[in-house]
């Protein structure tokens, strides 16, 4: 039948080359755009992860270091509690030194005490050996005094050892510490670097995301003229 064999060569055209229709293109404009906005997604979330990454490095970081510095504080306290611990020994050793001039010097009394005592009872026994015994006793006051000029000279030389000791002690305290606040400046300038790459990185992300999201928005919308292009020849 001629109307049969006219449908049939229709539907053979049709089959044979099909023309994209307004709604393809859009279909397909709109498939595109959809996937453009899961790479945004996708974008955006490694954004955020880089974000994360830096700051739990970040927070490693400001954790190491404020261990670090409690223990350099830690150090610096020990430091202290030991020179207070050198300056109680040497006053307890001057005072031992104290109480030890002070027995001596009450033994070197009583000694000369019994002395005159002992020259006096001389004196009225045997009146015929005054003369003798003030030599003897005169003598016997020297080698005192000479006794007690030593024992002040010791006493001295203990003083002056000790003095220099707890000075040695202070320097050597004062170098660890100075040691310790070159340490802790050091601290605080690589902890400023690692803010300052922080920043950096940070800044760096944004731009290249920023960068990222301006060429997606310039595709869309190339799209979209093109779409409305369509639209108005159609």
């Amino acid at each position: 039948m001629p109307g049969t064999s006219r449908r049939h060569g229709i539907h053979s055209v049709m089959t044979v080359a099909p023309t994209p229709t307004i709604e393809d293109e859009l279909a397909l404009a709109q498939a595109e755009a959809r996937d453009m906005k899961r790479t945004v997604i996708a974008l955006r979330t490694e954004l955020e992860s880089a974000h994360a990454e830096i700051h739990a490095t970040t927070l490693r970081i400001t954790q190491a270091n404020a261990a670090e510095i409690s223990q350099l504080k830690t150090t610096v306290g020990a430091l202290r509690e030991e020179l207070e611990h050198a300056r109680v020994e040497r006053e307890k050793a001057v005072q031992q030194e104290r109480v030890a001039a002070q027995h001596e010097a009450q033994m070197l009394r009583a000694t000369a005490a019994a002395l005159r005592d002992e020259l006096e009872k001389s004196r009225t026994e045997r009146e015929h050996a005054v003369q003798q015994e003030r030599v003897a006793g005169h003598n016997e006051m020297q080698q005192l005094k000479a006794t007690i000029g030593g024992l002040r000279d010791e006493l001295e030389r203990t003083r002056a050892d000790t003095d220099n000791a707890v000075r040695a002690a202070v320097v050597s305290a004062q170098g660890e510490i100075a040691q310790l606040r070159s340490t802790v400046t050091g601290l605080r300038e690589s902890l400023e670097l690692a803010h300052i790459d922080k920043e950096n990185s940070v800044n760096r992300e944004h731009t290249i995301f920023a960068d990222e999201a301006a060429q997606l928005r310039n595709t869309i919308q190339a799209l979209r003229d093109q779409i409305e292009t369509l639209r108005q020849s159609h």
